[in-house]
C-alpha cells in the first residue's frame, strides 16, 4: 500500500513538471534599466481610453490609451532621477546597483497585467525548481489614482511585494489585513478629510454641499468628511455621487442639485477626470458662484485648464502635499532626449508633442524634427520644479526603497532583524524581507525631510492649503496661504500665513454658506423641526439670562445680585436703589423738611417774643411751645428716612417718628382739652379746670408719650427694624430699605398714633363751635382731619409704592401731616400776633366771651 502510493506521487510530481506558465502577455515596460535590484514603476502616461467595457467572461480587447498627461510622465522622470541619483551615491548600496521597469498602463485591466509582469516578469515558462527566480521586482512604485492601486497591492500583497504610492490617498489603504505590504509616502484621507472639515469649519461654513467620484476614493473620502464635519458643527445639505463612465442622467442630477441648492460651498472629493466633466456640465447651465473645496486628486491637476469653463475654479481651495526642492532634477529633465529611450513610443510621442514636429517621418502632418530641439530653454510645466509636491513623494518612495535594501545588504549575521539573528541572503532575496525593512525605515532625505511609516504604512500628515488664484487655458496659478500639520497640538494644527485669498464666485470677500445665521450673544439656538442642527432660530434669553458666546443653545442665568445688560450678554451688578440726599426726589423732600424746621423756629421765636400776649397765654402757652418742639423733631425724623439705610437708622427712623407723632398728638389733645375744660369752667358754680390744671395737661403729655415709648422699647427688643435688600420687587435692581422685624410692632405703634389722632379728632370736633378767640378748636379740627386724610391715604399707598417711592410715601405723609398742624395751629395766632395786633387784647378776648352769653 505504500510502495503504490509512492508511485502515485511520482507520475503526479512528473504530469506537473513545468507548471508556471504564461497566461496572458502584458504589455513591455515603457522604460527599462538593468541592475542588481530592479524597482516598478506603474503610472499613465495617458488619461482617458477607448475599448470596450470588460465582461470578465472572455479577454479584453486591447485599450488605445489618449491624451497626454504630463504630470504622470514627470513622476516617471523623478524616479528615474532618485535611481541614478543613489546609484551614484556610495554610501547607498555600496557594490549593487538599481534598475527599473517602468510601465505606461491606461485602464485598469492594463494596470494589473502591469503589476502582475512586476511579480514574476514576461517568461514563456518557468521550472518550478527555479520559479522564485522570476523577474520579480523589489518593490513597485504607483500608481497615482486609489482605485487601481487598490486593484493590484492587493494582488502583489498576496506575495509580500511592496507598493508604495506617491498619490494615492484612500484611507481604505491603512487596512493590513488587506493590504499587508502596501506604502505611501503621501498622507492617508483619514487626514484630509479631517483638515478639510476644519478647514470649513475655519470660514464658517457650515452649510455644504457633498459631492464624489463612485469609487472607494471618492466614498471613503467623503464619507469621513462627512462624519468629521459633524462633529465640527457643519452641516452636509446634500451627497452626490457620479462616475466617470457613469450615465449623463447622473451628472445632470448632480448639477440639477447644485443649481438648486441653498449651499454656497461644495466639497468635490474625486479625481481630476471627474472634476472635468462637472466643471464643464455646470458651465453649460451657467452656474456660477460657487466656493469649491477639493481634495489633493484635482486641485493642483493642470489638465484642467484645458476643461470648459475652468474660470469656475478660481479661489478653489483644497489641501495639497508640502512643497520641496529636488536639487539636480530640473537639469536632467532638461536633458531629456528621445536617444536616452530608443525603444519607447511615448517618448518620441512627448517629444513630438513637445516641439510640434514629427521624428522620422512618422506623422506626415507635421513638420520633420530638425534634430536640434532641446528641452534646456523650454519653459513648460514638465520642467518646472517649483512647486515639487507629488514628485517629491516619488523621490523619497524611491529613497525608502533604496534604504531598506541597503540595511538588508549591509545587515550583520548575529545582529539581523530574522531568527537567531540572522540575515537576508542577498543572492537570494524574499520579498517579505524587503518588506520588513521597508516597515521598520527612518531616515532623512537631503533637503532634510524625515521619511518613516506607521505600522499601517502611513507616512506623517502635513498639508499646505492653497488657493486657485489664476486659471489660464494652460496653466493653474496657485498659492500657499496656509498649513495644516497633525503632529502639532490639537487647536494648533490649522496655521493661515495671513496671504491673500481670492474666493469662489468673485466674491471680494469670505463668502457665506450658512443654514441660518449665527445667533449673537444674548440669544440661543432652538432648532427648527425635521431639519439639521444647523438650520435653527435665534431666540432671546429669559429674563434673568445671558449668553456670552455666539450660536449658544443655552443661556445662563446671573447670580442673585447681577442682571443681565440690554444686550443679554454679560452679568452686571444690579443697580441699587434707596431713597439718596443726591437725587431730585431726595433733595425735594429734604428741602421741606428743613423748612419746616426752620418755619417752626420762626413762629417758635415769635411766640417766645410775643409769650406776655392773650393770644399766646389764652390756651396754655407751655402746650404750644412743646407741640412747637415735637413738630419740629417731626420735620427732623423726616431725614432719617433719606441715606443709605443701615441698622441705626432703621431702629431710629420708626422709633422717632412714632415717639415724636405721639409728643405731637398728645399736645394737640392737651390743647384740646384745655379748650373743652375752659369753657365749663366759664359756666357758674363749676371747678373742672382744678381737675385738670397744668400739671396734669403735662402728665397727660407724658403719660401718653410714654405709652408709645414702651411699645418702641418692646419692638426694639425683640424684632428690631434692620436694613434689607430687596430682590422681589425689581428683578433688575436691588432696593435697600428696612424691614420692620415686627410687623406687629410696626402696627401697634401706627395703630397708637392712629387711637390718639381719632380721640383727638372727636374731642376737636366738639369744641368746634366755640367762641373763636376763646379758642383753636376749629384750627385744631380742621389739622386732625387733615392728618387724619394723610395717614387713611398713606396706608393703601405705602402698600402698593415700589421701592424707595414706600420711603417717599412715608416721608410724604409725615410733612403733610407736620405742616397741616403747623399751618392750622399756629399760623393764624402769628396772623393776629404780627398782622391785628389790635385784636391781641385781653379786653377783645374778654368781650368776645361775654357775648356768648348774652
Amino acid at each position: 500500500m505504500l510502495l503504490l502510493k509512492l508511485v502515485f506521487l511520482v507520475l503526479l510530481i512528473r504530469r506537473g513538471k513545468s507548471v508556471c506558465r504564461l497566461q496572458v502577455r502584458a504589455q513591455p515596460p515603457e522604460l527599462t534599466k538593468a541592475g542588481d535590484f530592479i524597482l516598478g514603476g506603474i503610472f499613465t502616461f495617458r488619461t482617458g481610453f477607448r475599448g470596450s467595457v470588460s465582461t470578465f467572461q472572455t479577454l479584453p480587447d486591447p485599450q488605445t490609451c489618449l491624451n497626454i498627461n504630463v504630470r504622470e510622465f514627470k513622476f516617471a522622470q523623478t524616479m528615474i532621477f532618485a535611481i541614478e541619483e543613489i546609484n551614484q551615491n556610495p554610501a547607498i548600496l555600496p557594490n549593487h546597483t538599481l534598475g527599473y521597469k517602468i510601465f505606461n498602463s491606461c485602464g485598469m485591466t492594463n494596470i494589473i497585467k502591469s503589476a502582475i509582469d512586476s511579480a514574476n516578469g514576461q517568461r514563456e515558462i518557468i521550472d518550478e525548481r527555479n520559479c522564485t527566480k522570476a523577474d520579480t521586482v523589489q518593490a513597485v512604485l504607483g500608481h497615482s489614482g486609489s482605485a487601481p492601486t487598490m486593484g493590484f497591492a492587493r494582488i502583489l500583497g498576496r506575495f509580500q511585494i511592496p507598493v508604495l504610492s506617491h498619490f494615492a490617498t484612500c484611507a481604505c489603504l491603512s487596512n493590513r489585513e488587506e493590504f499587508p505590504s502596501f506604502f505611501r509616502t503621501i498622507p492617508s484621507d483619514l487626514h484630509q478629510s479631517r483638515a478639510l472639515a476644519k478647514l470649513v469649519k475655519h470660514f464658517g461654513w457650515t452649510w455644504v454641499g457633498a459631492i464624489s467620484n463612485k469609487n472607494s476614493y471618492g466614498i471613503d473620502g467623503i464619507t469621513t468628511f462627512i462624519e468629521a464635519a459633524k462633529e465640527e458643527g457643519v452641516c452636509v445639505e446634500y451627497y452626490h455621487t457620479f462616475g466617470q463612465e457613469g450615465s449623463l442622467h447622473e451628472l445632470k442630477t448632480v448639477v440639477e442639485t447644485v443649481k438648486y441648492s441653498t449651499s454656497k460651498v461644495i466639497m468635490a472629493f474625486m479625481s481630476h477626470r471627474e472634476m472635468k466633466l462637472l466643471v464643464e456640465e455646470l458651465y453649460k447651465q451657467n452656474i456660477t458662484g460657487l466656493q469649491w473645496v477639493g481634495s489633493d486628486a484635482w486641485i493642483t491637476d493642470q489638465s484642467l485648464t484645458d476643461s470648459e469653463g475652468h474660470s469656475i475654479l478660481v479661489g478653489s481651495l483644497g489641501f495639497v502635499v508640502s512643497r520641496a526642492k529636488i536639487p539636480g532634477l530640473e537639469q536632467h529633465l532638461r536633458q531629456l532626449h528621445p536617444s536616452q529611450f530608443p525603444d519607447s513610443q511615448f517618448v518620441r510621442d512627448f517629444w513630438e508633442d513637445m516641439f510640434d514636429c514629427a521624428l522620422n517621418g512618422s506623422n506626415t502632418q507635421r513638420k520633420p524634427c530638425r534634430g536640434s530641439e532641446s528641452l534646456q530653454n523650454v519653459k513648460s510645466y514638465f520642467t518646472d520644479v517649483s512647486k515639487l509636491r507629488f514628485s517629491n513623494n516619488v523621490y523619497k518612495s524611491v529613497y525608502a526603497v533604496a534604504h531598506a535594501l541597503n540595511n538588508l545588504v549591509t545587515c550583520e549575521e548575529g545582529n539581523g532583524p530574522f531568527a537567531n539573528g540572522s540575515c537576508a541572503n542577498t543572492e537570494y532575496i524574499q520579498p517579505w524581507q524587503v518588506l520588513h525593512h521597508l516597515q521598520n525605515i527612518n531616515f532623512t532625505t537631503g533637503q532634510g525631510e524625515r521619511v518613516t511609516f506607521d505600522r499601517n504604512g502611513d507616512s506623517p500628515a502635513r498639508y499646505e492649503l492653497i488657493n486657485v488664484q489664476r486659471v489660464t487655458s494652460e496653466t493653474m496659478h496657485v498659492a500657499t496661504v496656509g498649513v495644516f500639520d497633525v503632529t502639532l497640538p490639537h487647536g494648533h494644527q490649522f496655521i493661515m500665513n495671513g496671504m491673500e485669498i481670492v474666493w469662489g464666485g468673485g466674491s471680494p470677500m469670505v463668502p457665506v454658506s450658512v443654514c441660518s445665521e449665527s445667533c449673537p450673544p444674548g440669544k440661543r439656538k432652538v432648532l427648527q423641526k425635521r431639519k439639521p442642527v444647523c438650520c435653527y432660530d435665534c431666540i432671546p434669553c429669559g429674563e434673568g439670562e445671558i449668553s456670552n458666546i455666539t450660536d449658544s443653545f443655552e443661556c445662563l442665568k446671573c447670580p442673585i445680585y447681577y442682571w443681565p445688560n440690554t444686550r443679554g450678554d454679560t452679568c452686571i451688578l444690579k443697580e441699587t436703589e434707596f431713597l439718596s440726599y443726591a437725587e431730585i426726589m431726595g433733595i425735594i423732600l429734604t428741602f421741606f423738611c428743613l423748612v419746616g424746621v426752620i418755619l417752626t423756629a420762626v413762629i417758635t421765636s415769635v411766640f417766645f417774643h410775643f409769650r406776655d400776649t392773650p393770644v399766646v397765654r389764652a390756651n396754655n402757652s407751655e402746650l404750644s411751645f412743646l407741640l412747637l418742639f415735637s413738630l419740629s423733631l417731626c420735620f427732623l425724623c423726616s431725614l432719617t428716612f433719606i441715606g443709605r439705610p443701615s441698622e441705626w437708622s432703621c431702629m431710629l427712623r420708626h422709633t422717632a417718628f412714632g415717639i415724636t407723632f405721639v409728643l405731637c398728638i398728645s399736645c394737640v389733645m392737651g390743647k384740646t382739652i384745655v379748650v373743652l375744660m375752659a369753657f365749663r369752667a366759664t359756666l357758674p358754680g363749676s371747678d373742672v379746670m382744678k381737675w385738670f390744671g397744668p400739671a396734669q395737661q403735662k402728665l397727660s403729655v407724658l403719660g401718653f408719650t410714654l405709652i408709645q415709648v414702651i411699645t418702641c422699647i418692646l419692638w426694639l427688643t425683640i424684632s428690631p427694624p434692620f436694613p434689607f435688600k430687596n430682590f422681589k420687587t425689581f428683578k433688575d435692581k436691588i432696593i435697600l430699605e428696612c424691614a420692620l422685624g415686627s410687623a406687629v410692632g410696626f402696627w401697634a405703634v401706627l395703630g397708637y398714633i392712629g387711637l390718639l389722632a381719632i380721640l383727638c379728632s372727636i374731642l376737636a370736633f366738639q369744641a368746634r363751635k366755640l367762641p373763636d378767640n376763646f379758642n383753636e378748636a376749629k384750627f385744631i379740627t380742621f389739622s386732625m382731619l387733615i392728618f387724619c386724610a394723610v395717614w387713611i391715604t398713606f396706608i393703601p399707598a405705602y402698600v402698593s409704592s415700589p421701592g424707595k417711592f414706600t420711603v417717599a410715601v412715608e416721608i410724604f405723609a409725615i410733612l403733610a401731616s407736620s405742616y397741616g398742624l403747623l399751618f392750622c395751629i399756629f399760623i393764624p395766632k402769628c396772623y393776629i400776633i404780627l398782622l391785628r395786633p389790635e385784636l391781641n387784647t385781653k379786653k377783645h378776648i374778654m368781650s368776645k366771651t361775654k357775648d356768648i352769653y348774652h
